[in-house]
């Protein structure tokens, strides 16, 4: 059985090249003063236990597709928070506040950097909830971004692996997918990628290693 050749990597923003979701979801609930919980049953009811509940409209799914503008998605959101003390949560701004708590990780950010100036193929596949990505340097870094948003497809719905790896001039075969969401990773597996579940640097960089035959520790 031949060896399928590896030519491209496709990562993830929020929790791959930024600190945890998890971690960032706390951080602004405690700077906005919200109850974590209520944010996390809004988001079930919404998302189910995995995210994979999928419902055709759906405010989150709806969101990162782009079929909704961000000023009503933040009215949506509001209305099912309340802070510790019980007062609503302000909806303008909001997810500007929710994003401003993620920070680069500039590990990952240098491992990406340096298989990219390998000569391998590297692209960003991120579901956006309309905010704005700090965007400085990604034409060193990538050589296609694809922001769900803009592109009217979300992960993990199958077209869109599959126009990110068009993107690049790679078939899914030929390509490594690595995102902090297991659904995500999955999706990308059932198109034919190698996919990456990731849960630490340390973990992922081996996995990449190991995949690419590249020395990325010491590109950190």
């Amino acid at each position: 059985m031949s060896v399928r050749p590896l030519r491209a990597l496709i990562v993830d923003w929020g929790g791959v090249l930024t600190t945890g979701l998890e971690e960032a979801m706390v951080a602004w609930c405690e700077a906005d003063g919200i109850d974590y919980h209520e944010y996390l049953k809004a988001m079930r009811e919404w998302l189910g236990p995995e995210g994979e509940a999928e419902a055709r409209f759906n405010p989150i799914h709806a969101l990162e597709r782009g079929e909704i503008e961000v000023p009503h998605f933040e009215e949506q959101l509001a209305a099912r928070l309340r802070t510790k003390d019980g007062q609503p949560v302000p909806a303008k701004g909001l997810i500007k506040r929710m994003f401003r708590c993620f920070d680069h990780v500039p590990a990952m950010i240098n491992v990406v950097r340096h298989v990219h100036q390998s000569g391998i193929k590297t692209a960003l596949l991120s579901n956006s909830w309309g905010n704005e990505y700090p965007r400085e340097g990604w034409e060193e870094m990538f050589d296609a971004v694809v922001i769900s948003g803009e592109v009217g497809m979300r992960k993990p719905e199958p077209d869109i692996y599959r126009y990110a790896a068009d993107q690049i001039g790679c078939r899914p075969e030929e390509c490594v997918f690595v995102d902090d969401l297991r659904h995500n990773v999955r999706g990308a597996v059932e198109v034919g990628m190698v996919g990456i579940h990731h849960r630490s640097y340390e973990e992922t960089v081996e996995e990449l290693e190991a995949l690419f035959g590249l020395d990325l520790r010491a590109a950190s």
